[in-house]
């Protein structure tokens, strides 16, 4: 599943992926298919012989242009090859198609001049999404509701006093100075968004929401909305991010500015596939959304590598999708994930791959093998904090892959609060409130600290607010302890510093106070 939160960006130094370059109008023929060996005069023969194999399970990929194929071509070496196209994104030459020919991508690949690379986004057969947060959700109980807005100092939110996590990055003080505008919105992309809820409402954009699972966008009402029995991530990341100052329950980083929903998880296992997260991307740009949230890992591999064909597709995609995202002015950040892996090692164990079948132990270089999308280029990295400003016990890091950091929670690090609740406090469907943590909490901290610039800089470009955010962090040295999974004190020794920077924090804990200033 994808994992929400628990797999968090891992961006180890901003690795370069290739980029689709923009389409031009082609004068290059299209590869011919293979000729039959049938002879000639015999039709029926040779009818047999070009068709292609369709014996197999119906599989999803996507298909990456040349500079010098045109989608018009693309389209018709699909349908020879077996395939139906089920869209194309023109802008950045990518197709998505579904096809049950075993060899559909193995004789797209041939066409040198049309593809640049095609492969299966899933190892399991389409049928009728994963999170970064680590552990289950915890609900807030009535008495420990009752208990907070009893401690509700004048001016907070009735739940404030158990958000210690804004205090931690100054976003109470903030709000003093200004709560973001509304001229700046903040696509979730995720699990789906309960727009109904008393503490989202007001701040939702219906006009550039939508469900993008199987990489269409569906713009219909409600279809941005958790399932019926989905994950209740996305609601808590949006809470985080943009819950109005309206005296109902929590506040936000940027309570002024507006959030989107745009789904990405599959019903029942919210996996999160290439064609829906290209699809986001795409969608994001189109809507004039300014930051993306992307608390998430793109399944089925946790890491993508290069030198697979089909891995290779997915990062060519995912790439050349969130690099147009980013010229059309849009931020993305991503969440550095919940293993405690170093991002920055010379190798890395993974076990969970893929992870809609059964997965396959293998040891990777995180320089060849990305974590999407948060080692895209272009792409603020961020890892996780407790209430002590240690770093959490399950984020991963990296110097030079971390960007920076923000509270995402850590059950070990109790705060001073009146639930003595180390977790994040946040939105859940159905008018309700929970505690989660993971990368996944710690980055829509991020988002919202981004938010806030935009208000402030409206003319900024994605660069400048990556910039303004590193800037204006709190500088964090290397701790001398931090906690292990089992709440045991042990010592640092895994993070390094370099270059102003720290594997742990990279250029420090963002700062809402000065993002305002």
């Amino acid at each position: 599943m994808a994992h929400l939160g628990s797999r968090t960006a891992r961006k180890h130094g901003r690795l370069a992926v290739p980029v689709g370059l923009a389409l031009t109008a082609s004068l290059a023929f299209l590869p011919t298919v293979a000729a039959s060996a049938a002879p000639l005069g015999n039709t029926a023969a040779a009818s047999t012989a070009a068709k292609p194999d369709t014996s197999g399970p119906k599989m999803s990929y996507v298909a990456n242009l040349t500079a010098y194929g045109t989608v018009k071509q693309a389209k018709k070496a699909i349908e020879r090859a077996g395939g139906t196209v089920v869209t194309s994104h023109d802008k950045i030459g990518v197709v998505v198609a579904h096809s049950q020919n075993p060899e559909f991508a193995r004789q797209l690949r041939a066409q040198r001049s049309l593809f640049v690379s095609v492969g299966a986004t899933r190892t399991a057969p389409l049928t009728t999404v994963q999170t970064t947060e680590e552990g289950t959700t915890q609900r807030l109980s009535a008495a420990d509701a009752a208990k907070a807005a009893a401690q509700a100092a004048p001016g907070q939110e009735p739940l404030e006093s158990n958000q210690w996590d804004l205090r931690a990055i100054k976003a109470d003080q903030a709000h003093k100075i200004n709560d973001g505008s509304r001229n700046v919105t903040v696509g979730v992309i995720d699990t789906g968004v309960d727009d109904t809820h008393p503490d989202l409402a007001a701040n939702f954009s219906k006009a550039q929401s939508a469900n993008c699972v199987g990489g269409v966008a569906d713009t219909s009402e409600g279809a941005w909305r958790p399932y019926a029995d989905g994950s209740d991530h996305g609601t808590h990341v949006a809470g985080t991010i943009a819950a109005p100052r309206n005296g109902v329950g929590v506040s936000g980083v940027a309570p002024g500015v507006q959030i989107a929903a745009i789904k990405v998880s599959e019903p029942a296992t919210s996996l999160f596939y290439t064609e829906a997260v290209v699809c986001g991307f795409m969608f994001a740009a189109e809507k004039g959304i300014e930051v993306t949230n992307n608390s998430y890992y793109v399944d089925p591999w946790y890491f993508n590598c290069k030198t697979d064909d089909d891995q290779k597709a997915l990062v060519e995609a995912l790439s050349r999708a969130s690099k147009y995202a980013e010229r059309k002015g849009v931020l993305n950040v991503a969440a550095a994930g919940n293993e405690n892996y170093d991002l920055s090692a010379d190798s890395i164990t993974d076990e969970t791959s893929p992870n809609d079948t059964t997965p396959v132990p293998r040891t990777i270089d995180p320089r060849v093998c990305l974590d999407v999308p948060t080692q895209l280029p272009g792409v603020v990295t961020v890892t996780a904090t407790g209430d002590k400003g240690f770093k959490s016990y399950y984020s991963s890091y990296g110097l030079g892959v971390a960007d920076v950091s923000a509270p995402g929670g850590d059950k070990w690090q109790v705060p001073a609060t009146p639930d003595a609740n180390g977790r994040v406090l946040s939105t859940v469907p159905g008018g309700g409130y929970g505690y989660k943590q993971g990368t996944s909490m710690a980055t829509p901290h991020v988002a919202g600290v981004a938010a806030l610039l935009k208000s402030a800089h409206p003319r900024a470009t994605p660069a400048q607010l990556q910039a303004l955010l590193k800037g204006q962090a709190t500088k964090t040295a290397c701790p001398a302890q931090v906690y292990d999974a089992t709440g045991t004190l042990v010592d640092a020794t895994t993070c390094e510093s370099k270059w102003g920077q720290t594997g742990y924090y990279g250029y420090g804990v963002v700062d809402a106070l000065k993002a305002v200033k």
